[in-house]
């Protein structure tokens, strides 16, 4: 399953440690204006060794668009793009070639396929999410063009979390850290800790959330093509995504009369008083903004020494080298944003397929 979405399609390839990552993108609509700096922005945000937060490997992450482009506008064919792969270590992991690392993905790679490319993770390294968001940025151009927004914030690092709801955070607030924490007290205890946690060569978890604005009535489809179920499957599919939750999502303990979002006419339009549905209701897009939180795991890539098992079944103690995140979600947060954008362009382009002509 290397391909995602129905219309708006990506079919990524690539491993950690091959020649790049890279990706085709089929369904881009054709006159879409090509926003380059958009790309190289979307790509930075990604890009390893930019700050003491992130592993030291030091990519430059250039983007080759290599078809689908003409006089700066997409022609509707495919848009094969590459992203080259500079700075490899691979002999940092020869020590690992026949041991699997605890809460990665090599004992079930090996298990499933009877080979593994131990390289860095290969094929599940979170490298792979370049060809991501090479891709939601083309989508977001796409959602740009309708004025609809989409913007990642990390509200919990550890146990130190944010407390307001997200339709408060302010995006200026935001900008003033590498984590995009819109409270700044919290950024700087946030860094903090992801500073002394990698110091102890250790790493930790926390919490992204997201809203999107602008997004109309009527994207998403009834029954198994329901809206917050393409993003949910989009956004656990990320690497490190361990939980996925959107509108009150699990803040349900309640009656119904707290509940549910009472309608009212504006003069102008049909709205709601409150948003616990999280802009979405029987899986159809109900004009309110839509937001959603995803929890990531720590990186499973630590320097302590662990107990583990090589493919023969003896025990080994590791002490993983290499360079590696103490933290995923300064790096994650453009990643999240791709993947909502692709599931919003899928259900724009079908919503446009299906309207209705009477």
């Amino acid at each position: 399953m290397n391909t995602f979405g129905r219309i708006f399609r990506l079919s990524s390839f690539g491993e950690s440690h091959g020649r790049g990552i890279g990706g085709v993108i089929d369904g881009c609509p054709p006159g879409l204006s090509v926003d380059l700096d958009l790309i190289r922005t979307e790509l930075g945000r990604r890009r390893p060794g930019q700050t003491a937060l992130s592993t030291a490997r030091n990519e430059a992450d250039d983007v080759e668009l290599i078809s689908g482009i003409f006089e700066g506008k997409t022609t509707g064919a495919p848009i094969g793009f590459l992203v080259r792969n500079t700075d490899m270590r691979s002999q940092d992991y020869d020590y690992l070639k026949g041991i699997f690392r605890p809460s990665h993905a090599d004992y079930t790679y090996h298990s499933k396929y009877g080979i593994r490319d131990h390289r860095g993770g290969g094929r599940s390294s979170a490298r792979e999410t370049i060809a991501r968001v090479v891709a939601g940025a083309f989508a977001k151009m796409l959602l740009n063009s309708l004025n609809i927004s989409i913007e990642a914030f990390t509200t919990q690092i550890g146990p130190i979390a944010l407390q307001q709801e997200i339709t408060q955070f302010s995006s200026e607030l935001a900008a003033e850290n590498p984590l995009h924490c819109p409270d700044q007290v919290k950024a700087e205890a946030m860094m903090a800790l992801i500073a002394q946690t990698k110091e102890e060569q250790d790493s930790i978890g926390g919490v992204v959330s997201c809203i999107i604005k602008g997004v109309p009535v009527g994207w998403g489809e009834p029954v198994f093509g329901k809206l917050h179920a393409g993003l949910g499957a989009a956004i656990l599919s990320i690497p490190a995504c361990k939980g996925f939750e959107y509108g009150s999502g699990f803040d349900v303990s309640q009656k119904g009369s707290q509940q549910n979002d009472a309608f009212y006419f504006d003069s102008k339009s049909i709205s709601t008083r409150s948003n616990h549905s999280g802009g979405i209701q029987g899986g159809i897009s109900n004009g309110q903004s839509i937001y959603f939180k995803a929890a990531f795991k720590p990186i499973a890539s630590i320097r302590i020494p662990q107990e583990t098992v090589d493919k023969e079944g003896v025990a080994v103690q590791i002490q993983i080298e290499g360079r590696h995140d103490p933290c995923a979600l300064p790096r994650a947060l453009p990643v999240v944003e791709a993947m909502a954008a692709m599931v919003l362009a899928d259900a724009c382009l079908l919503a446009k397929s299906n309207e209705r002509v009477f």
